[in-house]
């Protein structure tokens, strides 16, 4: 089963809307709880991400019978050092998105914690690739 959603830069009214649909999804499937919820919390953080940073960007969702494989593609300014990226509390929200109580650095964090495996990749003023592996088993 492949699912793919669009994810709007910029439009933080409609964060988490995809996270919730795959919530949804993977509910109908009878996932256990705790993978969803573990899968769930990924999603959304990546999501955020690409609205707090980026232009627009994809979500991709494969659910095979032993793993959920997330792809994120966005298009914007990139991630110029993914080591420092990964730290917890490290962000480069703007000020305007630390309003609305996004941007505290755990994002990325948050994914990695919350993943069985990620993967991630990033070209300045291209975008980034985000893969997120969670077990079913």
């Amino acid at each position: 089963m492949e699912f793919t959603f669009f994810i709007e830069g910029g439009n933080f009214s409609k964060a988490g809307t995809a996270s919730s649909e795959v919530k949804k999804i993977l509910k109908q499937l009878n996932v256990d709880a705790k993978i969803i919820k573990r899968t769930v919390v990924s999603l959304y953080e990546a999501e955020v991400n690409v609205v707090a940073h980026a232009f627009e960007g994809n979500m991709i969702v494969e659910i095979f019978p032993d793993k959920i494989v997330v792809r994120i593609e966005d298009k914007g300014p990139g991630i110029p050092d993914i080591d420092k990226a990964m730290e917890k509390g490290f962000s480069t929200a703007t000020p305007k998105v630390r309003e609305m109580g996004f941007g505290a650095g755990m994002g990325l964090p948050n994914i990695k914690k919350n993943s069985d495996q990620m993967n991630i990749s990033s070209t300045v003023n291209v975008g980034t690739q985000l893969e997120i592996v969670n077990y079913l088993k």
